[in-house]
């Protein structure tokens, strides 16, 4: 069993680049350990390398903020660079910036031996495919490591079933690792302590109206009824910690999304995987599930491979699909809707390729809302990674406006009305506006400080001491831009925006700092896939259940019909992970 490495390795590295050693081996490499740095997706990676002989005896990981998860492929690239003596090798699929980084910085650090990369004499490395047998067995095999995954994982293994679970990256975690974390949940107990008033009924009527009612109400009314419970099992079983604080999303009548510790999905990661190994869950990484087998009219089986080798893990009860959707699979995404091309970016994790899908049409599942693929409207215009220094908007503490300078959109609507709204301004960006009392208050500067600060580096945010400096950073009509603010602290004195009558609580912007962030939409959800019951059963092109197939999550489709609001997922996630957990473990 490959287990989930939340890596936050330290070191104390040389001051100066002083080899331990002056000898020089034959290929004229001088021993000795050397420092370097380079630039991952949390900022700056610092690495020691240790020459010996000619060969890399040794690389320590320093100082760096890669999330936990992209972490680990630093730890995999650092084994495969000692094992085959080479530093140009393959980054790790789904941690591209994180590898990237990684390699550079021990690219610097080998560079201070005043050698070339190609004096390094390659190794040669035995195949590790022998050390997994050629099948094995359990009650319960699930497929991907998400949140889905990982929640039904945990609920099968609390329900008896031996489990395992199938996850082809090298890490887990999925979407849910790299996103914000936040869950919808009417009639918490924050929503109580704010004397907020919320309803399942509002919730549910929230749902469908965000999916212009092309959704199955009897799935939203899953979600609706259970997303309390839902967040009170991940509170008191799973043990999430959650802010004390909730967010504002598009779309909702209320503020209801509860926010995770340091509002990131690495809090839900790491105590789902935790829970999930101490009830002797086994996980598999790098391994990818390619085919259902059926038979006698039941799925019995799934074909993974795993280093070139096929493997078979049978379940006794059922398989269960967490599989993801299919925001990074370009052909998929064109089939199903042909204006979500290679022009627009995603934020989703590349092992979003829609496997679960293809595979269950295999054995003639149902499929539905395919064409329904999501964006989201602020995102990094040159990566296509969420920004979550602009979670600042759903504070509602800041006004989105074009180049020149004007609003265009209500900024707390649907994801998919700004982000169409947007993609019709100049140059298809949005520029966030907002002040230093905003930024304070949603505290995304210290809760996402890494990401702060390589926005600032990258001119991408921009800190200034007025409206005229900020705009001139971007080329922005300073002068219009002005007149906007303006006109919306009037607004926020009366309590009503007269231009896009913005929902919640309307607060005046102060004397500067300010600050404008730049963005676009990146595809963000995929809300087509398999066509489930509200037991989380699959159900084939007649609407008969499949026996033995359950799916949960984004791999699913029918429930948020057209658009998704923010933070409905992990409700989503969560709720049918543990319907179809729970259903596959006590199954006959």
């Amino acid at each position: 069993m490959k287990k989930f490495l939340s890596i936050l390795l330290s070191a104390v590295m040389a001051v100066s680049m002083v080899a331990c050693s002056s000898s020089t081996s034959e290929t004229g490499i001088k021993d000795g350990t050397y420092a370097g740095e380079g630039s991952g997706k949390g900022g700056k990676i610092a690495v020691e390398l240790t020459m010996k002989d000619g060969q890399i005896a040794d690389i320590v990981i320093g100082e760096n903020n890669e999330t936990p998860g992209f972490a680990d492929a630093m730890t995999q690239l650092r084994q495969t660079m000692i094992d085959t003596n080479q530093i140009e090798i393959d980054i790790v699929s789904g941690a591209t910036l994180s590898s990237k980084g990684f390699i550079e910085a021990v690219k610097d650090a080998y560079s201070k031996t005043g050698a070339e990369l190609t004096d390094l004499v390659a190794k040669e490395v035995s195949n590790n495919s022998s050390e997994m047998a050629d099948s094995y067995d359990a009650d319960v095999v699930i497929v991907g490591a998400g949140g889905a995954g990982l929640s039904a994982a945990i609920t099968a293994a609390e329900n008896g079933a031996k489990v395992i679970v199938l996850e082809k990256m090298n890490n887990v975690g999925g979407n849910t690792l790299i996103s914000g974390g936040e869950m919808a949940v009417p009639g918490n107990w924050l929503q109580k302590k704010e004397g907020i008033e919320d309803s399942v009924e509002t919730f549910y009527n929230d749902i469908l109206k965000g999916g212009d009612n092309e959704n199955d109400p009897e799935l939203v009314r899953v979600i609706a009824e259970n997303a309390l419970n839902a967040a009170e099992w991940l509170k008191d079983d799973v043990n999430v910690t959650f802010e004390d604080y909730m967010l504002f999303f598009g779309g909702h009548s209320v503020k209801r999304s509860l926010v995770p510790l340091n509002a990131s999905g690495v809090e839900l990661i790491e105590k789902l995987t935790v829970k999930a190994e101490s009830l002797g869950v086994e996980i598999y990484t790098n391994t990818q599930a390619k085919k259902l087998v059926v038979e006698n009219d039941k799925v019995v089986a799934v074909k993974a491979e795993n280093n070139g080798k096929e493997i078979d893990f049978n379940a006794k009860n059922g398989v269960i699909l967490a599989s993801g959707g299919f925001g990074s699979n370009l052909e998929m995404r064109i089939a199903n809707n042909p204006e979500m091309d290679e022009k627009i970016l995603s934020t989703n994790s590349v092992g979003s390729t829609g496997d679960g899908i293809t595979m269950a049409e295999e054995i003639g599942a149902q499929t539905v809302d395919m064409q329904y693929i999501q964006t989201y409207p602020t995102c990094d215009p040159e990566t296509g990674t969420l920004l979550y220094v602009g979670d600042v908007r759903l504070e509602g503490r800041a006004i989105l406006v074009n180049l020149e300078g004007k609003r265009f959109v209500e900024e707390l609507e649907r994801r998919d009305v700004i982000s169409l709204a947007t993609t019709e301004q100049t140059g298809g960006v949005s520029y966030m506006y907002f002040d230093e009392a905003s930024m304070q208050a949603a505290g995304v500067a210290e809760s996402h400080k890494t990401e702060y600060e390589n926005l600032i580096e990258r001119g991408i945010l921009v800190k200034a001491n007025s409206v005229k400096e900020a705009a001139e950073h971007f080329g922005i009509d300073a002068e219009e831009l002005q007149k906007t603010i303006d006109r919306y602290n009037s607004y926020c004195e009366t309590g009503k925006d007269l231009e896009f009558n913005k929902r919640g609580e309307l607060i005046a912007f102060e004397e500067g700092p300010c600050y404008i962030m730049k963005s676009a939409p990146a595809i963000h959800h995929t809300m087509g896939g398999l066509k489930i019951n509200k037991e989380a059963q699959v159900l084939d092109k007649d609407n008969n259940v499949i026996n033995g197939l359950y799916a949960a999550g984004e791999v699913t489709g029918d429930i948020h019909g057209t658009n998704r609001l923010g933070s409905d997922a992990i409700a989503d996630i969560v709720i049918f992970g543990r319907i179809a957990g729970e259903n596959a473990a006590t199954a006959k």
